[in-house]
């Protein structure tokens, strides 16, 4: 519907810098006044009826227009060009590495001496994990933040980021940022200056006089760290408030009722747009608004504000692209995508999780059954929206799926989610894994794991052992993992020391900064004497290297691999084995996995082949030719083994 006074107010904020609306910013123009209505309609959502929506409204709009203004020459034209190809981002093109900068090489600097690393991997899409000034000792990795726009002195400057950024430019490469949204640090600014009394910051947080409040909170929210940060609220002497600490006692949580806080975080996100990045990580948005009687997760507003980002960011940035880190059940997870008029235009990607988790349970089980039962949720994705797929993150590794999945499979959900736990704790009998329980909750049984993809693989204990034959089981087991998650669709992240097999990394316990934390025992320190290897023949490094370089350069070959929505799952013709066909322009491509330590056979009638029909299938994989006329035959798949096959054209 046409605003006519909204459109001339934003015509006059408009005339107070120097744009060729008629010309060469003509495009901006047409997004900022197509969009103004919903950015409108978004926000009075949230705070028509604060005090101050009206003025901070109209900040709103003059923020974006001087984040254009300022935005460099060289990003509003990879901006045209991103547009231009209509969803850039679904490419199988596409490859990531995840790392933490200080423990990879040390320095954004030498960061800058590593792309050709990357280059001959295949990757070429870095997320930096978070690189923005945080206290040494009480940093939660980075994600309790103290300065929103300075980097990290221990990463180098602000200016180092842009340099690596222009080497990163002439290598075609993409770049990923982190944004806390949810909670700042209590050494930030506005934390400093709430604990001082100042009216104006203690209302950019969640402070109380007393605990009656909080204690109606606490009814019903969660522990999200019951272990080393029990209940929601943390008590501030300096002030003599409570204010609220959802994840660790130093990050405050944000107001967001609040819409100058919103206002100075969309600046933020602004910001880092005109750093470069091409993909801006939301941390924890499921959190972002909180409300009595409620858990404060997932709630109707955070998927608002979310939106209303989006539309800001479409306007000023459109290269941009968000991805919302919700680590929650299938069916909320879907909700981070949007939905209705907004489907596919709240977050661009999201973290499958879900399916990440169940490969976990795929190959502790070796049966599918579980995670076949999700997708009938996770197929729900919208077109034009894509996820980050993976085996291991910085993260834990959540069992949080529904327990009606794992009861279609015939478990029991309570034993099932314990008999995971044990085993990759390698407290199950026979178990080759090396991991460790991370935030274990006694009353519930809920726990979620830690480790390495090599330890939780079997590789750490059969080193150990000197054992020759589970080495190589265990690096089976790692590209079976990696191959899987590569061809599902969306944007394979590979966690930086997987591509290597890095063990876990038990030099956290000597640090006092993270012993308490031990997800860092997957959070390695780089030898790069050890990464050498890779250019050493059959050392472990090398096989691990030279196959995940192959997975990728397969992927790059295949078209029908990018995320066009087209995967549809085979029937469980075997329950130990998952499979499934992607079709697109003539293409057909068949990705068939293992996770059973015996040797599977699979008819091939299970691919849909027409009876009768002479098909030539060839698998990238192996290398090997297949002519099949007969769907009664059968594929031979090798324990822990996986086929990616193609049907060729007649």
């Amino acid at each position: 519907m046409y605003n006519h006074q909204l459109h001339q107010r934003v015509n006059s904020i408009l005339s107070q810098y120097n744009l060729d609306i008629a010309g060469s910013d003509n495009a901006f123009y047409i997004r900022l006044m197509t969009s103004a209505d919903t950015i409108r309609e978004l926000y009075q959502e949230i705070y028509s009826g604060h005090t101050t929506a009206a003025p901070v409204f109209e900040q709103l709009f003059l923020n974006i227009i001087k984040a254009y203004s300022a935005r460099p020459a060289t990003f509003k034209n990879k901006d045209e060009a991103k547009v231009a190809k209509d969803n850039w981002f679904l490419s199988n093109q596409i490859t990531g590495m995840s790392l933490y900068v200080d423990r990879f090489c040390g320095t954004l600097g030498n960061l800058g001496n590593k792309l050709a690393y990357f280059e001959k991997l295949g990757v070429n899409f870095l997320h930096l994990m978070p690189l923005f000034e945080s206290p040494p000792a009480a940093s939660d990795g980075g994600y309790a933040v103290s300065d929103f726009r300075r980097v990290d002195e221990r990463f180098g400057s602000l200016a180092d980021l842009k340099r690596l950024r222009r080497k990163m430019d002439t290598k075609q490469m993409y770049l990923m940022t982190d944004i806390v949204l949810n909670h700042a640090s209590n050494q930030h600014e506005w934390a400093l200056k709430a604990k001082n009394g100042d009216p104006k910051y203690q209302d950019y947080f969640y402070m109380y006089d007393d605990r009656a409040i909080p204690d109606q909170y606490d009814q019903t929210m969660p522990e999200i760290f019951p272990e080393s940060s029990p209940g929601n609220f943390t008590y501030v002497p300096e002030c003599n408030k409570w204010v609220m600490t959802v994840f660790h006692h130093y990050q405050w949580d944000l107001n967001y009722s609040n819409p100058a806080v919103f206002l100075e975080m969309l600046d933020i996100v602004l910001f880092y747009a005109n750093l470069g990045v091409d993909l801006l990580r939301i941390d924890a948005p499921a959190f972002i608004w909180k409300q009595l009687g409620t858990n404060c997760q997932n709630l109707p507003q955070a998927h608002i504000l979310l939106r209303l980002i989006k539309q800001c960011v479409l306007v000023a940035a459109p290269g941009l692209a968000l991805l919302g880190e919700a680590i929650v059940a299938p069916a909320e997870i879907m909700k981070y995508f949007g939905n209705g008029r907004f489907a596919a235009k709240e977050c661009d990607f999201a973290y499958n999780a879900t399916q990440m988790a169940l490969q976990w349970d795929m190959l502790a089980t070796g049966d599918t059954r579980v995670m076949l039962a999700a997708q009938s949720q996770l197929q729900q994705k919208p077109y034009g929206a894509s996820w980050i797929t993976y085996t291991r993150c910085h993260d834990d590794i959540g069992l949080g799926y529904d327990d009606e999945m794992i009861r279609k499979a015939g478990y029991d959900p309570y034993r099932h989610r314990r008999f995971l736990q044990d085993y990759y704790t390698g407290n199950f009998v026979s178990s080759p894994s090396a991991g460790a329980l991370f935030s274990a909750n006694p009353q519930t049984g809920d726990a979620r794991i830690s480790g390495s993809l090599a330890s939780l693989c079997g590789l750490e204990k059969a080193i150990k052992r000197n054992d020759t034959g589970a080495i190589n089981t265990a690096i089976q087991k790692i590209l079976l993992m990696q191959a899987h998650s590569f061809f599902l669709g969306g944007i394979p992240m590979i966690f930086y020391g997987d591509e290597v097999g890095y063990t876990n990394d038990y030099s956290y316990l000597t640090d006092e900064a993270k012993s308490y934390d031990n997800r860092w025992m997957h959070r390695p320190v780089i030898d790069w004497h050890k990464n050498e290897l890779i250019n050493s023949p059959d050392t472990v490094e090398n096989i691990v290297f030279s196959g995940t370089q192959k997975l990728i350069a397969i992927r790059k070959k295949i078209p029908a691999v990018a995320d066009h929505n087209n995967l549809a799952w085979f029937k469980p013709y075997n329950i130990h084995v998952a499979g499934y066909s992607r079709a697109y322009e003539g293409q057909v491509f068949y990705g068939v996995f293992n996770f059973s330590n015996e040797v599977c056979y699979l008819s091939w009638a299970a691919f849909g082949l027409n009876q009768g029909n002479i098909t030539q299938l060839t698998d990238h994989w192996t290398g090997k030719d297949y002519i099949v006329s007969n769907s009664d035959e059968h594929l031979i798949i090798e324990p822990f083994g996986f086929h990616l096959i193609e049907a060729l054209q007649a």
